[in-house]
């Protein structure tokens, strides 16, 4: 038995340790409880669902982005919020539908063709982390406003070199429509490289600056790769031509451009190894939607791809990486949505979300916590609003209920009911055979439409 003594100095520390932790801020407390992640979030620009060699890819070879997945958990069935680029960065940066935020469409350089403009009351995610001791950082494409007070500055990021339009109208050039839309802070600047290649630099740059004890960090690394236009750098072209002969043309230039931009990624990566920081980072990989069938992308046996509501449009691959938590080489059907990396996020770090969102954490599958078995909890939303001489301005939508979709791919086709348990390709519509099920899942979506366009002479719920 211990002496009495001891007993009470043993207790009078505790006490002491028990009262300074009680007198730490909140946020200060769960850092002092255990080392909160760095937080590495990688996204790449409209990669089909079947360009990877990880996912089935046969004359596209990307070992660096397959080892990163397989050394977390792959999510075969992980959906982009939307089947267009901006819709889903809203969704990932606010946890939230895309429409209830004010994105419903893409956000362009052209405003009468631009159809979308970020709520200012949306909490984003570098915001919410940074008030929870983060340092954040953008390193890539924005593509959610050009001016105030939508930049990655006002929005969260305390670092950001970024591109803040849609697309690059060359890699070389970094100019779209004649405009130089590259910036560091607020600054205007004119870099000189391949983009996917300053992305890459720039990002290695940021982790080479991080020190011991600084504070952890948040970084978006957003790609433009291997978004059109289809051009990589020559000799990478040249080594996918030798090594695939016969492949076409344009297959070629996604291949090698996609290539570029895995060979990239895995620079990236080294550096947070060399740096000592891979241990303690969450990454996330994934695309922002499927992949431009029209230039050479695969969905593998999806139907459909970018714009389209099919499988094929809004499936896309995810790998989480967590080195020992997240067991590697582990696979689920689990069904999630680029809004759930938000809270996911939030929980990995142990802090309090406090700010509504309709994601919903999937730490819970990574950490191994609950069943993968391939399921649905909730009902899922997708659309999407275009311009031009044939959407004039339109949404569409998907409505999904368990195993049931309802969906329309433009805004003139009768909405198609597909069981996906039993068809996933989506070929057979069975609404005449169920119609109790297309009442249900209309009645959802009139609801989600009540709620993401409310106007003052309705109020939300009735």
């Amino acid at each position: 038995m211990s002496h009495p003594k001891l007993r009470a100095s043993a207790g009078a520390l505790l006490l002491a340790v028990c009262a300074f932790c009680h007198a730490l801020p909140a946020k200060a407390r769960v850092g002092a409880a255990r080392a909160r992640p760095n937080l590495l979030l990688i996204g790449v620009d409209d990669l089909g669902y079947g360009d990877l060699s990880s996912y089935g890819a046969r004359d596209i070879k990307t070992p660096n982005i397959d080892a990163l997945v397989a050394s977390g958990m792959r999510f075969d069935r992980f959906y982009a919020n939307s089947p267009v680029c901006s819709p889903t960065r809203a969704a990932l940066l606010s946890g939230r539908y895309p429409d209830t935020v004010g994105v419903p469409g893409v956000i362009r350089t052209d405003p009468e063709d631009s159809w979308g403009f970020l709520s200012p009351s949306a909490r984003l995610l570098p915001q919410l982390l940074a008030r929870s001791g983060y340092d954040t950082a953008l390193v890539g494409k924005w593509h959610l406003g050009l001016e105030s007070p939508n930049l990655p500055g006002e929005r969260g990021f305390k670092h950001f070199r970024s591109f803040l339009g849609d697309m690059v109208d060359d890699y070389y050039t970094h100019l779209r429509h004649g405009k130089n839309y590259m910036r560091a802070g607020r600054r205007q600047i004119n870099p000189v490289g391949h983009t996917t290649d300053l992305f890459t630099n720039w990002a290695i740059e940021y982790l080479k600056k991080r020190q011991p004890g600084d504070k952890p960090f948040f970084l978006y690394l957003a790609h433009v790769a291997p978004h059109v236009p289809l051009q990589p750098p020559a000799e990478w072209l040249a080594r996918v031509t030798r090594r695939e002969p016969g492949i076409n043309s344009q297959r070629a230039k996604l291949a090698a451009l996609i290539e570029h931009l895995d060979d990239g990624i895995g620079r990236v990566v080294e550096t947070l190894k060399a740096t000592g920081q891979y241990e303690n980072t969450m990454i996330i990989f994934t695309s922002d939607n499927g992949g431009q069938l029209n230039v050479g992308a695969s969905s593998s046996d999806l139907r459909g791809g970018k714009e389209e509501l099919y499988e094929g449009g809004i499936r896309v691959p995810l790998g989480v990486v967590w080195s020992g938590r997240i067991a590697p080489n582990t696979r689920t059907d689990r069904v999630a949505l680029t809004m759930d990396l938000l809270p996911t996020f939030f929980d990995a770090a142990g802090v309090v979300l406090d700010s509504s969102v309709d994601g919903s954490s999937i730490l819970p599958v990574l950490m191994g916590r609950t069943t993968a078995v391939p399921n649905v909890e909730r009902d899922l939303f997708w659309m999407r609003r275009e311009g031009g001489g044939f959407y004039h301005g339109k949404d569409y939508y998907a409505v999904r209920r368990g195993r049931w979709k309802l969906m329309q791919n433009h805004p003139y086709m009768p909405f198609r009911l597909y069981d996906l348990d039993a068809d996933p390709h989506e070929d057979k519509d069975v609404a005449k055979e169920n119609g109790k099920m297309i009442e249900e899942l209309s009645r959802l979506l009139r609801a989600h439409l009540r709620r993401a366009g409310a106007v003052p002479w309705q109020r939300h719920g009735q």
